[in-house]
């Protein structure tokens, strides 16, 4: 990047006054303080913007450009935090062990996606040591209701052709809890990582700020926030039955309009559940949801 005007860049980490950018004819990410009119809108996760190298290689942001999307939830005193921009895909990932998998979390993301109007998918890891039998049975629970799944071993490069294929010009942001590959991940795709403290490039306190950006095409994959952001909207527990595929035609068949699938007599949720049509764990992460839910 050059001191030859603005350029477009796309941002990959955010600090307090400070952000973490790569520009669009360049593979390094170079940090850079934010000008009054991008603080003004705050730049997130995704965002292109316009960056300008100022004397002694000093890069600024000017201006951020119009969003086509951006993923925003509640906050717990109901503001509303913009958390990523620009991205249409949520990819999920999950170890199978070591640590342990978790349904409830994989669930609630899942959902996230379908309450945000995101495509998931699903990337399951360690499938060598959980075995190939235990890898194929999660995965088809998830395949069966219409979520993507891939199997990845990517220091071996299994599935990781797969990968760049389906992501294909996909802007996709990659969540996950520590220890379940992201990292490994984002080495086998060729990412661009960083890692460091921006506070000598913008005013105030930062804290030491990572993040991981990997092009595909047209298309992107970056780093998420920490899983704890991926919190669900508040929602009725009638409702959130509809961010769980698979719940949608026999919730229209339970005896009350408002059955929560809970407790209440004639439900086709739990009855469907009871004939193996739902998974348990599937029902079981709806449940655990739907009992601190808004009636």
């Amino acid at each position: 990047m050059s001191a030859d005007g603005l350029r477009r860049a796309r941002v990959i980490a955010v600090g307090r006054n400070a952000a973490w950018i790569v520009a669009e004819d360049e593979s390094e990410p170079r940090p850079a303080s934010l000008r009054k009119a991008a603080r003004y809108e705050m730049p997130v996760p995704g965002d292109l913007v316009e960056a300008r190298v100022m004397g002694e290689g000093r890069v600024v942001v000017d201006g951020v450009h119009p969003r086509r999307f951006a993923l925003r939830r509640r906050t717990a005193g109901g503001r509303t935090k913009t958390m990523a921009a620009n991205v249409d895909t949520l990819a999920v990932v999950a170890a199978l062990v070591d640590p342990p998998l978790h349904h409830a979390i994989v669930d609630r993301l899942t959902a996230f996606a379908a309450q945000h109007e995101l495509e998931p998918l699903l990337l399951l890891t360690k499938a060598d040591l959980a075995g190939e039998e235990a890898a194929e049975r999660v995965a088809g629970i998830y395949r069966a209701v219409g979520v993507p799944v891939l199997i990845l071993q990517p220091k071996a490069g299994r599935g990781i052709d797969g990968l760049r294929e389906l992501l294909g010009s996909r802007h996709a942001l990659l969540v996950g809890n520590s220890g379940v590959g992201k990292s490994s991940i984002f080495r086998a795709l060729g990412g661009i990582g960083i890692v460091g403290d921006l506070s000598r490039f913008g005013r105030g306190r930062q804290t030491t700020t990572s993040a991981r950006l990997v092009r595909l095409g047209d298309g992107f994959l970056i780093d998420s926030p920490g899983i704890g952001e991926f919190a669900l909207d508040p929602l009725p527990a009638g409702e959130l039955a509809w961010l769980f595929p698979e719940m949608r035609e026999p919730a229209t068949r339970c005896r009350f309009a408002d059955c929560r699938h809970l407790t209440e007599p004639d439900c086709a949720v739990r009855h469907a559940v009871d004939e193996g049509r739902i998974a348990g764990s599937r029902y079981a992460s709806y449940a655990e949801i739907a009992g601190s839910a808004p009636p």
